[in-house]
Parts: structure tokens; C-alpha cells; sequence
């Protein structure tokens, strides 16, 4: 399928009717037939959005556009004259970004949608609830499509994704192309940065869910309280329609309370009074089992071979959401018979030989998810457990000590190493998380070793072949960002080779749990 920024709706809009939405002067006759934020992801007959930018505005591509083949530029005051010089007519508006969803809704049709439309909102779990609904509806019987942080899918047809919410253009042209497909039910991920920064605009979804809100993001937000802030606006009628919240963190109780959507709850604790509860039964190096119990005291039972309390959470949240827009509880509980087929790429992905330790490489850069899985893999490890762990330059750096104070307090082994050091220096980010997991007052042994091939082999060692391996961070990515170059690296790949060299046989124990291939 090519790429979702290149396909729109072929729907001629025209520019007058797209002026009087916007309120402001027609530049003309003429119409258009999709958006773009990019010239080079202009097609004949689009509108380019010319946003302003950090050093250049993007109506000085204005010509470029029209080489491209642009109907029109929708720009705002300061970058009108450059874009007037392309000889395009050109829409006026004081904020580019705050009318990008009204834009895109119209020029892609999605005023009213054919499906259902999950959103769902948190620190972590988006991604796996997103993919639980997507399999979900499937055992259902329906066409599906989801946006998710890794791909964006239609049917069988993916693509890799290249924002966690896509901007608003991107978005209304992936809906209307689900609609135009059949399906009958669409999951996204919805960030607070997507919410903040207008992504969302025009979509009101069916039903929302809230996963938990912990430490992350603080280099776009100035506190918590603004980043809670930033997700509660999905809970509002403007957003959507209604809403799951999940009480397994205090911020859930907040979201409940500014709700003006109606909203149900979920909790895995069984004192948090939640309209639904879920219950963990087992714990297995392949998956999890739990019972869910709904309002009315109806049972399921889910078998995810995802691991930890954390995934069969998302499974309740996303069986909930199913049950809030309509479905009924008798077609879920025929859906979660036996096990549920469901792989979310990059998280706890399995590279485990047939013998030695256990590894799992995880997709994960928060305290809070590296507290969750490693108890997850706690909960069955015969052994010691090592976490290998990094973090990521030029992002939040408030939270590297605490990823280490997590680090030395749920692993016996802590492995510090590099993962994307963008265009910091990656000692001092080793350095802030060494601090941290020294600081802790546990007794974890703490290591610190900037090559990342180094390092597993030194976590291998250090667990013994009963052990395991957390390696936190880089999931199924297949480079390193050094400086802005991308540096062929694999943790996947180098976490079987180092199990090889160190006697290991080949194959696996189990099946993935996450997605092998890269």
C-alpha cells in the first residue's frame, strides 16, 4: 500500500467552500483533492499547508508546491507574501496548525464515519491496547484498521509508522481510506502531543480509553499536571462520545473526575471500586491469564501471549471498550475463547535460544514500564534478572535516574548502556542513570557499559543460564541514532548471536511473544 501521506480521497472540494468554512476570503475558483504538509508529499490538485517552522516558514516552499502540482496554499499572515509569490491562490488563516483537522475533515470526507472509532490515550499501553482491539475485532469477525506507534494497517495491508498520532492531513486521509475499504472498526493511538499539537482535530471518536499516566514527556510539558492535562481533553464531548478509564494509576481518578463524557472504569486492584476488574491468574514466560469481570458480573477468560499484570490490563481495557461502544458481552466472551492471536511488535519481544537464559527485548523508556516488566518476567525467572538499559538522547531528562532507582530496585543485575544518543554526549546520560541506580539502597549489581553488543554479553554472563535478560529500550528497531546518522544495529539480532556464542542452541523455547522479524 503507499504511503498514507500520499493517498487521499479523490473528493473535489472547492476553494470557496473551504474559505466559507474557514470564515475567511476565497482566493478563486478551483478546487482540491487531499492536503499535505510536505511539497514532497504534494500529488496534483493538493493543498499544501505552509506552517511556520523553527528557522524557515513553509511558504517559502510555496514554489516548489506548484511545481508539485498544488492547487492552493493554506497559510497564515506571515507567510501569505511568500506563498502569493508561488502564483497559487492562497487561503489566510491566523493558525495553520489549529485548522488543519477542520481542513482535512472536509477535504477527506470524514465529517461522519461508516465504523466505529477507538481511541486510546496513557504513558504506556497504547500501543498494545490498540493491538488487542485490532485482534479483538477480528475473533469478531470485522475488517479492521489501526494507527498505532509502529505501523498503520488497513486489512492486511501495513506501513511503518513514523509518528505515534499522525498529523491531522495524514490521519483524515487514513479514515476515509478505511471507509472506503469496508472495515468496520478503527483503533487508534492517540498522544498527548497529538492532542496538544492538533493531530486529532476533527475526530470524535466512539469510545476512548486511558491506560495509566506515569513519569515521560517532561521535555514538552512543564509538569505532570500539564501532561495529565494534555490526555484529559480526549474525555470532553468535543473528543468523543465515551470513555474507559483505567484506576491502575491515581491519574486515572483525575481523568474520571473532569470527565464531561459518560465513563466506566477498569482496575486490576480489586479495592479500587471499578466498574470492571481484572483478575491475574497465571504468569508464563509465553503469556498471561486472567479472568475479567464485567459490571453486571459476567466472566471472561483472556489468554494473551503477551507478559505481565500491565498486558492483561490492556486486554480487560480493550475488551471493555469493545462492550462500551454496543458489542454485546455473549459475542466478547465467544472472541476471547482460547487463546487470543495478537503480536505487538517490538514489546518483550522473545530472543531466547532453546537453552540458557531467557531475554526479551522490550520497546520501553519510562520507569514505570521498566517497573512493570520486570516484574512481569520476576514472576517466572528461576534465576537472577538483568535489565540492560539505556535512554534516549535529546528526550525527557528528568526521568533517567529514576529509570536507574526502578533498574536497581526490581533487577539483581543493571547493565547501563547507549541507545539513541541523538546529539548528547552519551556519558553523561549513562552517567544519570548510573547515579540513580546507585542511589537506590538496593544491593543490585550496578555496571556500567557503553557498547550495547558489550553489554548483553555481560548481563548474559552475570544471570547464569537459569537467569534473565530485560534488555529495556530499543525493541525491534534495526540502528542506533548517533548524531543523526542511523548505525546498523540490531539488540534482536545481537541478543541470539550473543546466546550462540555463549553454547546456546538454536531455535526457541516458546513462541514470540513479539514480533521476530525485523
Amino acid at each position: 500500500m503507499p504511503h498514507a501521506s500520499c493517498q487521499t480521497r479523490t473528493r473535489p472540494v472547492r476553494l470557496d467552500e473551504l474559505a466559507s468554512a474557514l470564515g475567511v476570503d476565497s482566493p478563486g475558483d478551483g478546487v482540491v483533492t487531499g492536503m499535505a504538509l510536505a511539497t514532497h508529499q504534494l500529488r496534483p490538485g493538493m493543498l499544501f499547508a505552509a506552517l511556520p517552522g523553527r528557522t524557515v516558514h513553509g511558504a517559502e516552499y510555496s514554489g516548489a508546491a506548484s511545481v508539485a502540482g498544488a492547487a492552493a496554499v493554506l497559510t497564515d499572515a506571515e507567510g501569505q507574501a511568500a506563498a502569493r509569490r508561488s502564483g497559487l491562490p492562497v487561503l489566510v488563516v491566523a493558525d495553520v496548525r489549529g485548522h488543519l483537522g477542520a481542513v482535512a475533515r472536509i477535504v477527506a470526507g470524514t465529517e461522519t464515519l461508516p465504523f466505529p472509532l477507538f481511541g486510546v490515550t496513557g504513558t504506556n499501553g497504547k500501543t498494545s491496547t490498540v493491538h488487542l482491539l485490532h485482534a479483538l475485532m477480528r475473533r469478531l469477525g470485522w475488517r479492521t484498521a489501526i494507527s498505532s506507534t509502529v505501523e498503520r494497517r488497513i486489512d492486511d495491508d501495513a506501513e511503518p509508522s513514523a509518528l505515534t498520532t499522525p498529523e491531522a492531513p495524514e490521519l483524515h486521509a487514513f479514515l476515509a481510506r478505511a471507509a472506503d475499504r469496508g472495515v468496520d472498526g478503527v483503533a487508534l493511538e492517540v498522544s498527548a502531543q497529538g492532542l496538544s499539537r492538533h493531530r486529532t482535530d476533527g475526530v470524535v471518536l466512539d469510545v476512548a480509553g486511558f491506560t495509566n499516566l506515569s513519569h515521560d514527556h517532561l521535555d514538552d510539558y512543564p509538569d505532570m499536571a500539564a501532561y495529565l492535562a494534555a490526555k484529559a481533553v480526549l474525555f470532553t464531548p468535543a473528543r468523543s462520545r465515551a470513555g474507559v478509564v483505567s484506576l491502575d494509576s491515581p491519574a486515572g481518578h483525575r481523568i474520571v473526575a473532569q470527565a464531561t463524557i459518560p465513563v466506566t472504569t477498569i482496575s486490576t486492584d480489586p479495592a479500587a471500586g471499578a466498574d470492571w476488574t481484572v483478575r491475574v491468574t497465571e504468569q508464563r514466560p509465553d503469556g498471561t491469564r486472567s479472568t475479567l469481570t464485567a459490571p453486571d458480573g459476567t466472566t471472561l477468560d483472556l489468554d494473551v501471549p503477551l507478559l505481565g499484570v500491565h498486558m492483561a490490563a490492556d486486554a480487560g481495557l480493550a475488551v471493555a471498550m469493545l462492550a462500551t461502544s454496543g458489542v454485546p458481552l455473549s459475542a466478547l466472551r465467544d472472541a476471547t475463547r482460547g487463546r487470543l492471536d495478537v503480536v505487538v511488535p517490538g514489546r518483550m519481544a522473545d530472543a531466547s535460544a532453546a537453552t540458557g537464559p531467557r531475554v526479551f527485548v522490550d520497546f520501553a523508556h519510562t520507569p514505570d514500564a521498566f517497573a512493570k516488566s520486570l516484574a512481569a518476567v520476576r514472576a517466572f525467572a528461576p534465576g537472577r534478572v538483568a535489565i540492560v538499559v539505556g535512554a534516549d538522547g535529546d528526550r525527557d531528562r528528568s526521568k533517567r535516574a529514576a529509570m536507574g532507582v526502578v533498574a536497581a530496585e526490581a533487577a539483581d543485575v543493571v547493565v547501563v548502556t547507549d541507545h539513541h544518543p541523538r546529539f548528547e554526549a552519551p556519558a553523561p546520560i549513562r552517567a544519570a542513570i548510573l547515579a540513580g541506580a546507585r542511589s537506590s539502597g538496593h544491593d543490585a549489581l550496578v555496571v556500567e557499559e557503553p557498547d550495547p553488543a558489550r553489554a548483553i554479553r555481560r548481563a548474559l554472563a552475570e544471570v547464569g543460564d537459569d537467569g534473565v535478560v530485560y534488555w529495556a529500550g530499543p525493541g525491534l528497531t534495526d540502528y542506533r541514532d548517533v548524531r543523526g546518522s542511523h548505525v546498523p544495529y540490531s539488540s534482536f539480532r545481537d541478543a541470539r548471536t550473543a546466546l550462540a556464542e555463549a553454547g546456546h542452541l538454536p531455535g526457541t523455547r516458546c513462541e514470540f511473544v513479539g514480533e521476530p522479524s525485523i
